[in-house]
């Protein structure tokens, strides 16, 4: 599904952020990302998503080299993944429903496919009853159950969740990290990113460990 080979990101004005990294996940694993502030995790996670070019190296996503990615297609990439972000990254003037239905509009979806689609996606989360609320209604827990809601919504291959629970208590980060869990158990892979030690030792999943950008465990 994914793999790192002797992969490498550089910026001219600080040098080597990643340095020969080599790893793989495969299709259904589930795996966390964790290290220091300033690690590298979040800079592997845009090289994932393609907002960034690796330096050296080549990433290979479901077969594809990234690397090789034109401009013009990586928003079609991008559709196979589902990235879930710390600050929900939510649209205050919009209803549940309509952003958790946004990746769907972009896409090009008719108006009944993307009904049916949210619903379900809600449905998974428990949100189903709240998709005429606005987000400013919502406690922290179900703002980012409706970003997972989203990430979902296009039925992705893989889930990129940066810091997903980084500002819930530690009973509705277990109910999130729950939520994983059954993405995982269907086939989908989950790469999560995560400062929480006490929680990725409970969990008991493999582990990759960023260390001033080098990978010093896996």
């Amino acid at each position: 599904m994914l793999q790192f080979d002797k992969v490498s990101m550089r910026y001219p004005e600080v040098g080597d952020v990643l340095k020969n990294i080599s790893f793989s996940l495969h299709p259904g694993e589930m795996a966390f990302l964790t290290g220091h502030s300033g690690a590298g995790k979040s800079t592997l996670f845009k090289l994932i998503a393609v907002m960034e070019r690796c330096s050296r190296g080549e990433i290979l996503f479901a077969g594809q080299n990234l690397n090789k990615v034109s401009n013009r297609q990586i928003p079609y990439v991008r559709r196979n993944m589902g990235l879930i972000f710390q600050d929900y990254k939510l649209l205050q003037d919009r209803t549940v429903f309509d952003n958790v239905a946004l990746p769907l509009v972009i896409a090009g979806y008719g108006h009944g496919e993307i009904s049916r689609r949210v619903r379900a996606s809600l449905d998974k989360v428990g949100l189903l009853g709240k998709e005429k609320k606005y987000p400013l209604l919502l406690s922290g827990g179900e703002r980012q159950r409706v970003g997972i809601a989203r990430a979902v919504v296009n039925k992705p291959s893989m889930i990129l969740a940066d810091e997903p629970t980084g500002n819930l208590d530690p009973e509705l980060s277990k109910e999130i990290m729950h939520l994983f869990e059954q993405f995982q158990q269907v086939g989908v892979t989950v790469l999560i990113a995560s400062h929480d030690i006490s929680l990725i030792t409970r969990m008991n999943y493999r582990v990759l460990k960023l260390d001033h950008g080098q990978l010093v465990a896996s």
